[in-house]
């Protein structure tokens, strides 16, 4: 698998404008309406495969595998938020990124992510053997 492609420094964006069904009473993760955490670390995971995955080889791809996140400023509905990923490592398969992410007036959030590129098909063959009957 050729992974030449993937060097540090490659950057990924995702953004949205807040709605109603991104906030935190929302999706159940709290009650104050604002940008939920997990919809923010939605976005960070977003920005990561905008980085990288369109240079990931055939019948493969990345999976998020570890998150360390802090979610330090609210954003409100009708506010842009916007979340940047940049490679930071590739060690094998083995994808490090840092990420931000910040709305219209601060930065929202920050940490590092990783992913690691799995054969499709492979993680597919795991994935029904665990559904199938024992």
């Amino acid at each position: 698998m050729d992974l030449s492609k993937l060097v540090p420094g490659l950057e990924g964006h995702a953004e949205l404008i807040v709605g109603d069904e991104h906030t935190a009473p929302s999706i159940g993760s709290g009650r104050v309406r604002v940008l939920a955490t997990p919809v923010m670390i939605n976005l960070m995971e977003a920005a990561a495969l905008d980085a990288v995955e369109n240079l990931i080889p055939a019948g493969h791809q990345s999976l998020g595998t570890r998150l360390d996140v802090r979610h330090i400023a609210a954003t409100p509905v009708g506010m842009r938020a916007r979340a940047t990923a940049r490679l930071v490592s590739v060690n094998g398969r083995t994808l490090e990124f840092r990420v931000e992410a910040h709305d219209e007036r601060d930065l929202i959030g920050d940490g590092s992510h990783q992913r690691l590129i799995v054969n499709v098909a492979r993680f597919d063959q795991r994935v029904q053997a665990k559904i199938a009957p024992r």
